[in-house]
C-alpha cells in the first residue's frame, strides 16, 4: 500500500557520506526516479510540460556524477522543471536552496514583468529589515533579479514557472546571507533579511498550539506541527477552556509544512455535529494506467464537545498543504469564514519515494485534491480577502480584519 504523506519537512544540510557510489548506481537511481515522476506526477497536463523530452538533458549530466552532492544538486535541478513548491527531496546540501513556503520569508510574483513582493512572513527576517508588500526586486546578492533566476527557472518558461524561480532565488541557500535590492518609495535600497543570523534554519516555537482572549473573541494560533498528533490534546485543551466564547479565530498562518489528514480532522470535528464530507481526492496513476478515474470524498466526524459559536479562519501564503485542506474544509462545511490572502497554493498531496542505491528520498504530487464544491484546492481563496499594500509596519491587517468582522457579525 502506498504511503501518502501531506507535508514537507525542511533538511538541514547533510554531512558528507563516506560511501562512494558508482555511475550505473547513479544512473539507476535517476532513471527511478525520473520514472516515478513521469508515471505518478498528477499535474504535468495542467503545466504544459513535456517530460520526457527534457530526459535527455539532466541524463547527460548523470553520467558525469562523480559525488553525492553534484548528484542531488542535479535532481534539484530536475525537479524545478515541475515548477512545483509542492515536490521535494528529502536530503540537501548546504547549497540547495530553501524549502518554499515552509523555510522561506518572502512571497513574491512576477506582475507585468516586474518582480514584485506580494507578503512577508510575520515575525521573521525580511519583516525585521523592513521588506514589506508591493516593493519591486531589482537584484539578489548583487546580481540582476532576471539573471539570478536562471539557476531555477524551468524550460517550460511561463508567468508561473518565472515566479516559482523567484521564489527560490528569495529563499536563500543553507549557507549565504542574503543582499536583496529592492525599489521602494524612497528609491533603489539594500535590505539584509538574515542579519541577526540564519533564522529560517532554526525557527522556534513557543509551543504547538498558542492562544489569547480578545474581548470575548477566543484566538487559537496552530504553529507548524500540524504532522504531530500531540497537537490534537493540546488543541482539544485550548479550545475546552474557549467554549463560553463569543466567537473564535483559528490562526493557521504559521503551518507551511502541511501535516496528516488525522490532525486534520481532529481540528475538523469539534466544529461539527453531524458527518460532513470536507475533502475530495482524485489519484492520477489509476487513471493514467486504466483509463478510469478514481475519486472519493472524504468524511470528518463529530469529536468531542461541538463549539458551534462563529468561527473565523486566517490563512496565507504560509498556509501550506493539509493547512489549505482544513481551510477549505471549514469553507466547504460551511462552519467558518476565511480571512487573508492567497494560500501558499501547494497542488494536491505528496507521497514519498526511495532512490534504491542512495537512499535519497523524493516526494511529489499524486493526487489532486479539491473542495466540496469542486474547485481544485490550489484556486482557493479566502472568502474575504484582506489587501496588504496597506499595512502598516508592525500590523496584523489580517487578524484586524478578523476581529472587526466578528464584532459586527455578534452584535
Amino acid at each position: 500500500m502506498k504511503k501518502l504523506i501531506c507535508f514537507l519537512l525542511c533538511f538541514s544540510a547533510l554531512p558528507v557520506f563516506s560511501q562512494v557510489f558508482t555511475t550505473k548506481q547513479y544512473q539507476e537511481d535517476f532513471t527511478y526516479f525520473w520514472n516515478s515522476i513521469n508515471d505518478q506526477y498528477c499535474y504535468f497536463d495542467k503545466k504544459g510540460i513535456d517530460w520526457n523530452s527534457l530526459k535527455p538533458i539532466y541524463q547527460k549530466q548523470i553520467d558525469t556524477v562523480s559525488s553525492r552532492d553534484a548528484f542531488v544538486s542535479i535532481l534539484e535541478k530536475a525537479l524545478y522543471e515541475l515548477y512545483d513548491h509542492h515536490c521535494s527531496l528529502g536530503t540537501n546540501t548546504k547549497f540547495s536552496r530553501r524549502l518554499v513556503p515552509t523555510s522561506a520569508d518572502i512571497w513574491a510574483e512576477y506582475q507585468n514583468n516586474k518582480a514584485i513582493i506580494v507578503e512577508v512572513r510575520k515575525g521573521m527576517g525580511a519583516e525585521k529589515v523592513g521588506i514589506h508588500s508591493g516593493m519591486e526586486v531589482v537584484a539578489v546578492n548583487d546580481v540582476n533579479v532576471n539573471e539570478a533566476i536562471l539557476p531555477f527557472l524551468a524550460h517550460t518558461v511561463n508567468a508561473e514557472s518565472k515566479s516559482f524561480a523567484l521564489r527560490l532565488l528569495l529563499a536563500g541557500d543553507h549557507f549565504t546571507p542574503r543582499k536583496i535590492t529592492l525599489k521602494t518609495s524612497k528609491g533603489i535600497q539594500d535590505f539584509f533579511p538574515d542579519q541577526e543570523g540564519l533564522m529560517l534554519e532554526h525557527i522556534n516555537y513557543p509551543d504547538m498550539v498558542q492562544s489569547s482572549n480578545i474581548k470575548n473573541i477566543g484566538y487559537i494560533k496552530i504553529n507548524n506541527f500540524l504532522y504531530d498528533n500531540a497537537l490534537i490534546p493540546k488543541f482539544d485543551s485550548v479550545l475546552n477552556a474557549m467554549l463560553q466564547t463569543k466567537a473564535i479565530i483559528i490562526d493557521l498562518r504559521e503551518t507551511a509544512s502541511g501535516g496528516n489528514t488525522s490532525v486534520a480532522r481532529a481540528i475538523l470535528g469539534r466544529f461539527t455535529n453531524r458527518d460532513q464530507f470536507y475533502q475530495k481526492h482524485e489519484y492520477f496513476a489509476e487513471e493514467k494506467e486504466t483509463g478510469i478515474k478514481r475519486s472519493w470524498v472524504e468524511i470528518v466526524s463529530p469529536r468531542g464537545i461541538t463549539y458551534t459559536k462563529p468561527v473565523v479562519v486566517l490563512g496565507d501564503h504560509w498556509t501550506g498543504s493539509i493547512a489549505e485542506g482544513i481551510t477549505i474544509a471549514f469553507d466547504g462545511m460551511k462552519r467558518a469564514t476565511v480571512i487573508g490572502t492567497q494560500l501558499a497554493r501547494l497542488n494536491g498531496a505528496v507521497e514519498s519515494f526511495k532512490m534504491p542505491n542512495t537512499k535519497i528520498g523524493f516526494n511529489f504530487t499524486t493526487e489532486r485534491l479539491y473542495h466540496v464544491n469542486g474547485l481544485a484546492r490550489e484556486l482557493y481563496n479566502p472568502t474575504i480577502k484582506v489587501e496588504l499594500s496597506r499595512q502598516q509596519m508592525g500590523e496584523d491587517l489580517i487578524l484586524q480584519t478578523a476581529v472587526n468582522y466578528l464584532n459586527q457579525k455578534i452584535k
